[in-house]
């Protein structure tokens, strides 16, 4: 797969190094996302302790969606701005969230038009992109239920919320991209979680950026964004 889809060779110092994992900075990180890449994204080791595969919506393509699919939970979400999902007519999942960490869902969509059964690479790769491309403001253009869940991320982003949708909200937004950000769990060949030392691993493999959303925080607070 062409460095442009997924990853490409790493280079530069990172920011952080721990006990067998060194982390990349932000700022390399940013240039991959607008470079149409996926990167990882980690949160605190107290909290999921989980890497979630993460790219930008408007950048997303079937060979995207195909490594993730093939690499991760298959759960894909797309995490967005709360104005952006009412522009779109996308209620929260339920009215009473019993999800331990209060991600919020809402229901699930496909794009209207230009896709079959709405589940393979292709066609979640268009839903995706229709979520990240904010000239479309027609809740018509998608259909309920569907394939990808759109995540609503909290307005302040990781410095309100450590999570991955914030994360993904925030990452877009400081790399100049429409914020919205397909995320999904990558997982081990066994069906478990890849942890910390997994996702590291994972990264050196594929050449893809990982980061911390710890470090995400620092950047946000450093640079006064």
């Amino acid at each position: 797969m062409a460095p442009s889809q997924v990853g490409a060779v790493r280079s530069g110092s990172t920011a952080v190094a721990t006990p067998n994992v060194e982390f990349d900075t932000i700022s390399s990180a940013l240039e991959a996302l607008r470079n149409g890449e996926a990167i990882i994204v980690m949160d605190n080791e107290d909290r999921e302790n989980e890497g979630d595969l993460i790219f930008a919506a408007e950048k997303a393509t079937p060979e995207l969606l195909a490594f993730t699919v093939r690499y991760s939970s298959g759960y894909i979400c797309v995490g967005t701005h709360p104005d952006r999902l009412d522009e779109l007519g996308l209620p929260l999942m339920v009215k009473d969230n019993a999800d331990p960490l209060r991600t919020q869902y809402t229901v699930s969509v496909d794009a209207a038009d230009g896709v079959t059964t709405g589940i393979s690479a292709a066609d979640r790769s268009r839903t995706i992109r229709l979520l990240g491309d904010f000239s479309n403001k027609d809740p018509a253009s998608l259909r309920r239920p569907g394939h990808v869940l759109p995540l609503r991320a909290r307005k302040n982003g990781v410095l309100e919320r450590g999570g991955h949708t914030e994360a993904a909200v925030d990452l877009m937004r400081l790399a100049g991209l429409s914020p919205a950000g397909a995320l999904c769990e990558l997982v081990n060949d066994n069906g478990t979680m890849k942890r910390r030392d997994d996702c590291a691993v994972f990264a050196r493999e594929h050449g893809l950026r990982l980061i911390t959303i710890s470090d995400l925080v620092a950047y946000r607070k450093a640079q006064g964004c």
